[in-house]
């Protein structure tokens, strides 16, 4: 016979970055972030915000799992995050119900929560628009989910296509939302210093008139290139 399973599976505890590191993610692109992990990162672009200007957020990932139809994995993740986290709820594209309504996001917001990310979908969108809390996810559907379980809190998740962990920065702006995990979060950070710093310049060379950038003169002058007629 298969043992059942509970009804939560809960990780309280997990290494969580610095406030310094997570302000060094703070108002930079997520575009910006992803070249700094030399392009990959974000999650898959069907997660989208409910509204395009309550889109912007960056803070430490609080992970949950949640089974059909269940929502006692994400109130249980909002109940153990803090000011500034994301709650982060794997749904296995789980679609004939909603993960999250407004009533959900007003008490993460109460907490001091700063951001909801998604692969399922959500409800009351009215209402999550009032709240004001940045929520992504794939869809909106009215019905209602239950607390049924089984789901798991603070544990590894495979969202959008990318592995997210309890401790990972995360953030999200109107193009997408990204993910550093916790082992890299310096190394992505010196590079992005570099990546910042190069854009600016690049910027400064557009506004400036550039019409052709440098790494297209050097493959013109080059023998890559194959012209015909």
């Amino acid at each position: 016979m298969i043992e059942e399973p509970p009804l939560l599976t809960l990780r309280r505890n997990f290494a969580r970055p610095t406030q310094q590191q997570v302000d060094a993610f703070r108002g930079v692109q997520t575009g910006f972030v992803v070249d700094a992990m030399k392009g990959r990162g974000a999650l898959d672009g069907r997660i989208k915000p409910c509204r395009e200007d309550q889109a912007i957020f960056c803070g430490v990932a609080v992970t949950c799992h949640a089974g059909p139809a269940d929502i006692l994995a994400p109130f249980s993740a909002i109940e153990i995050s803090g000011p500034g986290d994301i709650v982060v709820v794997a749904t296995d594209g789980y679609q004939a119900t909603a993960v999250a309504g407004d009533r959900m996001l007003g008490i993460a917001k109460n907490r001091g929560v700063a951001g909801f990310v998604t692969d399922g979908y959500v409800r009351d969108v009215t209402g999550i628009r009032e709240v004001g809390l940045p929520c992504f996810c794939t869809g909106v559907t009215p019905n209602s989910p239950v607390c049924n379980g089984p789901g798991t809190v603070g544990q590894r998740i495979v969202l959008g296509g990318a592995t997210v962990d309890s401790g990972d920065i995360i953030i999200g702006d109107l193009d997408g939302v990204v993910v550093v995990p916790f082992a890299i979060i310096d190394e992505v950070i010196a590079s992005l210093e570099i990546v910042c710093a190069l854009e600016k310049e690049l910027d400064a060379k557009v506004l400036d008139g550039l019409t052709t950038p440098d790494f297209i003169k050097e493959i013109f002058a080059g023998d890559r290139i194959k012209e015909i007629d």
